[in-house]
């Protein structure tokens, strides 16, 4: 089952970035800022069993099932003939206790409710004693004491998060295959149309229609067909390229670089710059969209009287 919802959050991924079939796993979901699905459900469970783990027993009855070792909120508990019925039937293979390790072979296993706190022991210190807060501790007033020092609930699901942001980390792409690391929250440029912002997911991830970067059509040079110098890469499309120097002293005098921490990724100004020189340049246009001419100066006039009617017909639809 995770294997085919991996298969559609693939595609959730595509959509969202406009990316090619053919950009790798790896650097889609970052650029998506969606994380892998498996990583996903990891997290979704224990944000599920960290809720559990810090509802009072009194009112959830699964807390009331837990470990009696585990230090929830509240020591109630019901007792272990009522524990019995989440056994099911074990036969002559008594369960694991809820902080032994599974074994390899899988002969024995945890009861659904003590396999919540084995999964969260990177909370629960060495020993998987340290104490738990409760969910909502202004709503029960004093009849729970107060969480110790950073040990609140809103806390600890930050260290969930956390723990997500360090599993993404390690099957993320390294550089410099791909020098954007993995986040939870949106990129600012996805803000942008969905043609725009699929011009820099498709430049960033490097398959696009630059003819450096391995995409669809991998048969002509990848020398940059407007200046003939260089390899027509996101870099060199964007700040070197000699024919969009015109272009670039009206658009991009405050962008000077575009890797992981330039300031153009996270400033709405800049970003904004940026949209206009790929539109003004038709950086990273489909080849059949509008014809791409060389530097001469009669096809830079010619490509500027593309852009305006592009201008118009982007202006168009979104109004």
């Amino acid at each position: 089952m995770t294997r085919k919802l991996a298969v559609f959050w693939h595609k959730v991924q595509r959509w969202t970035t406009n990316c090619f079939a053919c950009t790798p796993i790896d650097i889609l979901a970052a650029e998506a800022c969606l994380p892998p699905i498996d990583l996903l459900l990891a997290y979704k469970r224990r944000l599920a069993s960290l809720r559990i783990m810090c509802s009072p027993p009194e009112i959830n009855p699964a807390a009331a099932r837990l470990p009696s070792s585990l230090r929830t909120p509240s020591p109630l508990r019901h007792g272990p003939d009522t524990r019995i019925l989440c056994r099911g039937n074990p036969g002559s293979r008594l369960p694991l206790p809820w902080r032994q390790v599974r074994p390899a072979l899988k002969n024995r296993t945890h009861l659904p409710l003590d396999a919540l706190p084995h999964s969260m022991f990177f909370l629960l210190g060495p020993d998987g004693l340290a104490p738990l807060p409760v969910t909502s501790q202004h709503l029960l007033g004093e009849s729970y004491p107060a969480p110790p020092l950073g040990r609140t609930y809103p806390q600890l699901k930050l260290l969930c998060k956390n723990r997500l942001m360090e599993e993404w980390e390690l099957v993320a792409p390294d550089p410099p295959r791909y020098e954007y690391r993995p986040s939870l929250k949106p990129h600012p440029f996805m803000g942008l149309s969905k043609f725009d912002a699929g011009r820099l997911h498709q430049m960033r991830s490097g398959k696009s229609y630059l003819r450096a970067h391995p995409s669809w059509d991998d048969d002509g040079p990848p020398t940059c067909p407007s200046c003939a110098e260089a390899p027509e890469s996101f870099e060199h499309a964007i700040l070197h390229c000699s024919a969009q120097r015109p272009a670039r002293i009206r658009h991009l005098q405050a962008i000077t670089e575009l890797g992981p921490d330039a300031p153009v990724w996270s400033s709405a100004a800049l970003l904004g710059a940026l949209t206009r020189f790929v539109r003004a340049t038709a950086t990273a246009f489909p080849p059949g969209m509008f014809y791409r001419p060389s530097s001469s100066a009669s096809s830079i006039s010619s490509r500027s009287s593309n852009v305006v009617s592009f201008g118009y017909f982007m202006s168009s639809r979104e109004s």
